[in-house]
């Protein structure tokens, strides 16, 4: 058998100026001799793993002059890391805010969450880190004073860097602050808000906190017990909210004739979703207060998810009681009241303790929002509920399940009492500090409340000159 003979066909050369972006570094790279075959490109693909471990060295040689040992690094990775995933709880807040609330509001309620946290960060390093741990004692175990600014000390070698502490002591601040948007939400004016956010993360927050936190406080020496913040934090800025709502009043419509009339969130998607970035959050909240990083952050990671699942069921349960079918924001808000009930003594209460205090959570916070709406005190996502009624109740557990302390855990009912006297101090202090600046807020600027008009139309147009979402008819 014979075959014709067939002439080879020209290859017609690809040229670098007629490549693709994504041919033109390999034409660059084979034109350069020596890098024209398959080994030499391996050879070449290593340049970055042997940079990345040049780039190890360094750091390891510069750890070793500055003797942070390996357990100081992993601790300070974590509280980073935890600061971040605080921070980050700014997001679930503002989509449980604005999923909870009404679509022409939702420009607002982003607004006020987003700027929250600009404005903590700033109050918090300008004087409130400086009133809640640094300065001096004016009034001992009661009041710290210190010149302005956060700066920086020398760093410890076996203990946390003093930037990474100021950052995860300002998301704290940051979250007592947000707290308060969701209780004043659809009625409130924006720039009296930003006023009340910095006096309330400068000046109100950081005096509470120094009372425990800071170690010599008066609270601290009794011996009052709070792990994360129930009260420190949450119970702080719900009652700071509620004063907020009290004075604003009513939104338009939720009371008539005396009765309490249902004023639907526009989005239960996005509020579900928020609820579900808080419980992600949650685990910074409560884990980065380890403030290292051992065998008891995962120990705090199990509770505080037993607590959340405890109170989501009981919270579903309950309106499935009360109303016949589940209610999803009863849903969202128990899972919240189970995080905040046990926030308090998350590294201390065992398994079952846990999921028992975040049940009973859930059950406060179904009762508690029909209470405050008995009273004719308009909170349009339960803030003070979730975080008033379950911090104090979270405060409360710690004298009744903690180990070692609680009545129900080898401890005593002197533990309880003091506990109680710690709540109801964040609850007085808080109360009437916010009373006084609300007041001076309100008369400044000649009231905290927007015009009826404003409200009506919505505060998107009235506040901000937008809608969230202009391509749609706007719902009332």
């Amino acid at each position: 058998m014979t075959s014709a003979l067939q002439t080879p066909s020209s290859r017609r050369v690809e040229r670098l100026q007629e490549a693709s972006l994504l041919r033109g570094p390999m034409l660059l790279l084979k034109s350069i001799r020596g890098f024209n075959s398959r080994s030499s490109l391996i050879w070449l693909a290593c340049v970055p793993l042997a940079l990345f471990g040049l780039g190890l060295f360094n750091l390891s040689a510069h750890a070793g002059d500055f003797a942070l040992t390996t357990q100081a690094l992993a601790d300070n990775l974590w509280i980073m890391v935890a600061a971040v995933l605080v921070i980050f709880m700014n997001a679930g807040f503002a989509m449980v805010e604005a999923g909870m609330c009404r679509q022409k509001n939702a420009v607002n309620i982003l607004a006020k969450n987003l700027i929250v946290f600009t404005l903590a960060v700033s109050a918090y390093w300008f004087i409130g880190y400086k009133l809640m741990y640094t300065g001096s004692w004016v009034i001992p175990g009661v009041l710290k004073l210190g010149t302005p600014f956060f700066n920086p000390a020398p760093t410890d070698p076996a203990g946390l860097v003093p930037s990474i502490d100021f950052l995860f002591q300002a998301a704290f601040a940051g979250t007592a602050a947000t707290i308060v948007s969701g209780v004043v939400a659809e009625r409130i004016k924006f720039g009296e808000f930003v006023v009340f956010s910095l006096v309330l993360t400068a000046v109100i927050y950081p005096i509470a906190g120094s009372w425990q936190w800071n170690g010599d406080g008066w609270l601290a020496q009794l011996g009052f017990y709070d792990f994360a913040g129930s009260s420190i934090v949450h119970s702080v800025g719900a009652w700071a909210g509620l004063i907020g709502a009290i004075a604003l009043g009513p939104r338009i419509g939720k009371f008539v004739d005396g009765r309490s009339q249902a004023l639907p969130g526009h989005n239960m998607a996005i509020a579900t979703l928020g609820a579900l970035i808080l419980w992600i959050g949650w685990y910074g909240f409560n884990g980065g207060s380890v403030l290292a990083f051992n065998e008891a952050v995962p120990y705090v990671a199990v509770t505080t998810t037993l607590g959340a699942a405890g109170g989501g069921i009981a919270a579903t349960l309950l309106s499935q009681l009360n109303t016949g079918k589940p209610d999803l924001t009863m849903t969202i808000n128990g899972i919240l009241a189970g995080l905040v009930s046990v926030t308090a003594g998350a590294d201390g209460l065992s398994l079952w303790s846990s999921w028992l205090v975040g049940a009973i959570g859930g059950l406060l916070v179904v009762w508690s929002v029909a209470f405050v709406d008995g009273l004719q005190i308009d909170d349009p996502v339960g803030a003070v509920s979730v975080h008033g009624t379950c911090g104090v109740w979270g405060t409360l557990a710690v004298g009744l399940f903690y180990g070692g302390k609680g009545v129900f855990a080898g401890g005593t009912l002197s533990q309880l009492l003091i506990q109680a006297v710690g709540a109801a101090s964040y609850a007085i202090f808080t109360i009437l500090t916010c009373w006084i600046a609300w007041s001076i807020i309100g008369g400044f600027f000649g009231g905290i409340r927007v015009t009826e008009e404003e409200e009506l139309k919505g505060l998107d147009i009235g506040e901000h000159g937008m809608e969230a979402y202009p391509d749609f008819a706007s719902a009332q």
